[in-house]
């Protein structure tokens, strides 16, 4: 796992989302500190987070941890 990959994957499919970090955050019952660390590949979302966090961004929790999401 990378996290600079799973941080961009979050980013840009939050951003595609129109979501801000905190609205994310809120979301998940997390701070947007969290959500900013994941972001820029700092640390990685806690494992109690993985599937809500995919289920919110609208990604497969495979594409998640790859940090790319595949075409077709």
């Amino acid at each position: 796992m990378d996290a600079k990959k799973i941080g961009n994957i979050i980013s840009r499919r939050r951003n595609e989302l129109n979501m801000t970090q905190r609205e994310l955050a809120d979301k998940l019952f997390i701070t947007d500190k969290a959500v900013s660390k994941w972001e820029r590949g700092l640390s990685f979302p806690d494992i109690s987070i993985l599937i809500p966090l995919a289920e919110v961004l609208n990604v497969s929790l495979y594409d998640l941890l790859k940090g790319e999401e595949k075409n077709g």
